[in-house]
């Protein structure tokens, strides 16, 4: 069985075995891993991309520079994703310049988490959560 991938780097969509996941995959266009156990920063466009494409589920954080609770969930943010990935693509969207995304999801506080199966949203959280509980969380959400 296959699956696609988005490079977080350059966009590019990789289809490659299932079984090739652990293996630390690279994209076929730059090069670059496709994961590398940090959440990668996108845009709305780039968010969309990842639903449409990823064959893994997808763990969105929606945070602000602004917000202290958002600064204070980013490292265990990032402790999460080297736990949960490759079988798990975490990405990081500013809700400040996310408006669409924050209306279409009825996100009305952060951080906020949005865990995608297949491109549907299937479980959201607000306020934060340690490592530990990011990834207890988002493991029991697509079990």
């Amino acid at each position: 069985m296959t699956i696609t991938l988005v490079c977080p780097a350059c966009g590019v969509v990789n289809r490659l075995p299932v079984e090739k996941l652990a293996a630390a995959p690279r994209c076929g266009g730059c090069h670059k891993p496709l994961f590398d156990g940090h959440p990668a920063n996108v845009d709305e466009a780039g968010l969309a991309r990842h639903l449409k494409n990823d064959g893994v589920p997808v763990l969105i954080d929606i945070w602000a520079p602004w917000c202290g609770p958002c600064r204070s969930m980013a490292p265990h943010y990032e402790q999460a994703a080297a736990q949960l990935e490759p079988r798990m693509r975490l990405l990081k969207l500013n809700g400040d310049d996310a408006p669409g995304t924050m209306t279409r999801y009825g996100v009305r506080a952060i951080p906020a988490l949005l865990l995608f199966k297949d491109g549907v949203l299937v479980k959201q959280n607000a306020g934060a959560m340690t490592a530990e509980q990011i990834v207890r969380w988002a493991r029991q959400a697509v079990a």
